[in-house]
């Protein structure tokens, strides 16, 4: 709720001889998060089904998989200069403030963040742990 978490994996052409590797983005005191979709209506029209929510259920039907659990970053991520937003936040609060918008095939996010911090994760990264009852 007060910080958010993008995960991105980062892959090279393997004749570069550059490892793929997943990197963690935490945006912190997150103040504005939005989300809006990046799906334009018409395949939204055709993409209602509850079958598409799973790849394994959705894989061979017509309409947008939606269950696949990760999205394609692109365009790509992009700081928002000179943030109206994030102007009026550094005011009001005092810390310095910035907005970043993340463009991916499925959604287009902007966050309002007073800092970021990056690290490399190791395989099997699991950022909660699920308890089962």
């Amino acid at each position: 709720m007060r910080d958010y978490e993008v995960i991105v994996y980062l892959t090279a052409d393997p004749r570069t001889g550059i490892l793929p590797a997943y990197r963690r983005y935490l945006f912190r005191h997150c103040v504005e998060a939005t989300c809006r979709s990046a799906v334009p209506p018409t395949t939204w029209k055709t993409s209602l089904d509850e079958r598409l929510i799973t790849y394994e259920t959705g894989v061979d039907l017509d309409g947008f998989v939606w269950g696949v659990k990760w999205q394609l970053l692109y365009p790509g991520a992009s700081i928002v200069t000179d943030s109206a937003v994030a102007a009026m936040w550094t005011e009001a609060i005092g810390l310095d403030f910035h907005e970043v918008r993340i463009e991916t095939n499925a959604h287009d996010l902007r966050l309002v963040f007073s800092d970021v911090a990056v690290s490399e994760l190791t395989t099997g990264y699991a950022p909660f742990t699920v308890i089962d009852d």
